[in-house]
């Protein structure tokens, strides 16, 4: 079975940063670029168009859809599913409806959720330093975020460094697959 990774947690928790921390710790990690319609950044999305989303819909190809910011964000199961054999997804979700969404409509993946948390002070002042013009509606959706009650591992990304949190992430994905394959053997 392929094993997936979701990276929760609200705006300014750290899932870009421990991504690229993880991704260097080991290439087998690939975030998962959500398809984005609408302004602000652009990296880390694919880009797409209002009409392609409209096929997407169609189909019954899309796992979770959500606007925010002014945008469109959405992770479709035709790509998530397409991934490389020897590849770990890394999907950024901010709600726990998405996680649930993603989770269980992909049950070919095996996956593992982490929640990233800091306080809000250690948010707002990450949210300012990135410059991006929308801090209040950042806080706004930093409160909205739920408590992710069923995640494997949390971490507090205001006390525990990108490198520290990845290596967490990393063991605990690694012992799980270590642990899915012995039982796999019996």
């Amino acid at each position: 079975m392929r094993q997936g990774l979701v990276m929760y947690g609200p705006p300014a928790s750290g899932k870009d940063t421990v991504t690229a921390a993880l991704c260097e710790l080991d290439p087998c990690y690939q975030h998962f670029e959500r398809l984005k319609v609408g302004p602000g950044r652009v990296t880390g999305y694919r880009m797409t168009t209002l009409e392609n989303l409209a096929r997407l819909r169609a189909a019954g190809s899309i796992l979770w859809e959500n606007a925010r910011y002014g945008a469109v964000y959405v992770v479709d199961r035709p790509s998530l599913v397409r991934t490389e054999d020897d590849t770990i997804p890394v999907v950024h979700l901010g709600q726990v409806a998405a996680v649930n969404a993603v989770t269980r409509g992909t049950p070919e993946i095996s996956w593992v959720v982490v929640q990233l948390w800091s306080d809000r002070q250690t948010a707002a002042t990450r949210i300012t330093e990135r410059a991006t013009g929308d801090i209040a509606a950042r806080l706004r959706a930093w409160d909205e975020t739920e408590w992710l009650d069923n995640a494997n591992l949390t971490i507090d990304t205001s006390a525990v460094s990108p490198a520290e949190a990845a290596d967490l992430i990393h063991r605990v994905v690694s012992s799980r697959w270590l642990s899915r394959d012995s039982a796999a053997r019996g």
